[in-house]
């Protein structure tokens, strides 16, 4: 197979399992890409920032093991079990990220942006907003392009 969306053509879901696989198929990344994740983790640019900031190196065998399931699966697409790693191994480092925006509890998450989110712009940062290369922009686009009026008397001479 030559990328996992053409293994997920082939898998008919007979377990559990491959039912799972095929529900999450869509978190499994290009297998290209699990292998820049690793070599990226364990360059010395990247060494030196893990050393600065966790005061140790981390451990970046979980994205050499995720390159590899990843490489077995696109090979064999029944290769359910390869694809239940990887997906396991991407739901854990998702749950990770998030984990600091659930345990907030110091903002209360909105529901609906603020009553007057489209209000105008204060007065002064409309003139500036005016001359501004955005401002002229976005008239083109509600416009269309504006050509330069071509003067008659104008002429060009190369020499």
């Amino acid at each position: 197979m030559s990328t996992i969306y053409e293994a997920a053509a082939t898998i008919k879901p007979k377990t559990p399992d491959e039912e799972e696989v095929l529900k999450n198929l869509w978190s499994i990344r290009p297998c290209y890409l699990y292998n820049e994740e690793y070599e990226d983790c364990t360059s010395v640019k990247a060494r030196f920032h893990q050393y600065f900031i966790h005061g140790e190196s981390i451990d970046c065998n979980q994205w050499k093991r995720d390159f590899d399931s990843c490489v077995r699966f696109e090979k064999n697409a029944t290769d359910t079990k390869s694809a239940l790693e990887l997906i396991r191994s991407e739901q854990k480092r998702r749950e990770e990220r998030m984990r600091a925006h659930y345990g907030n509890n110091v903002w209360t998450k909105r529901t609906a942006p603020p009553q007057d989110w489209a209000k105008p712009l204060p007065e002064h940062m409309q003139k500036e907003y005016e001359g501004s290369f955005l401002a002229s922009k976005a008239k083109e686009l509600r416009e269309g392009p504006q050509t330069p009026e071509m003067e008659s008397s104008s002429s060009c001479a190369i020499m």
